[in-house]
């Protein structure tokens, strides 16, 4: 009940698009866009359509200029038949014959890429195969036990960084006085040298991005996906 009435929260903050065509992906947008694919079957007719979502990771950059002029860049906008339908922000529920395809990010990626029907298991959409998301899922379709293995070490390297930071934010916040006066001070455990905090910051980021790539996302394991802005 509760996803439904997110979903639903979601649904009401998409626009119509301006159906322009979807722009081809380029060696550059690696860097701040992706594309998913879907083709999915008209719920009247025995014809399919084909979806595509676009994501702009640097559309809060982009639209703090705009805004100025009164526009503003949407983080996310769908598209079918390569016409662009629907424009939102993120977190987003697009409807889609049959269901909808919901679309959430955090600091490192995608979180959410996935057509939830109105019955039935959801699935995850596919990456344009230009898309970091598509190199990722190409790696893992070539090589599957380096891409397991790859897998394996991100949430070791995660759940690390967790054990390891948990305690030092403690001791960081316990040190605000209105904590202090009430609870004390606590003494970590751990205590790393700057130049450790640094090698756990980079390499919590490296697998935090490797889960994004692929989609994954675990309340415990990518929990430590916010101590960065602590350390």
């Amino acid at each position: 009940m509760a996803r439904r009435s997110r979903t639903d929260k979601q649904l009401t903050r998409i626009h119509p698009g301006s159906g322009r065509p979807i722009r081809p992906f380029r060696p550059w947008d690696i860097l701040f866009r992706t594309v998913f694919l879907a083709r999915l079957p008209e719920t009247t007719t025995d014809e399919h359509v084909d979806f595509a979502v676009e994501v702009n990771y640097l559309a809060d950059y982009l639209s703090s200029d705009e805004e100025k002029a009164g526009r503003q860049t949407p983080q996310a906008a769908l598209f079918r038949d390569g016409r662009q339908q629907y424009v939102s922000n993120l977190p987003a529920a697009f409807p889609v014959p049959g269901g909808v395809i919901e679309t959430a990010t955090n600091l490192y990626g995608l979180t959410r890429m996935h057509f939830v029907p109105h019955s039935g298991p959801e699935r995850a959409l596919n990456p344009h195969p230009r898309s970091a998301e598509g190199l990722r899922a190409r790696l893992g379709r070539r090589f599957p036990a380096t891409s397991r293995a790859i897998g394996v070490i991100a949430i070791i390297v995660l759940l690390a960084c967790l054990a390891l930071s948990v305690p030092q934010v403690l001791e960081l916040v316990s040190h605000w006085q209105v904590v202090q006066e009430r609870f004390g001070v606590f003494d970590s455990p751990v205590s790393l040298p700057a130049w450790a905090n640094i090698t756990m910051v980079v390499a919590g980021i490296l697998a935090a991005t490797e889960r994004a790539l692929t989609l994954r996302n675990h309340w415990l394991i990518d929990a430590d996906t916010l101590w960065t802005s602590f350390i």
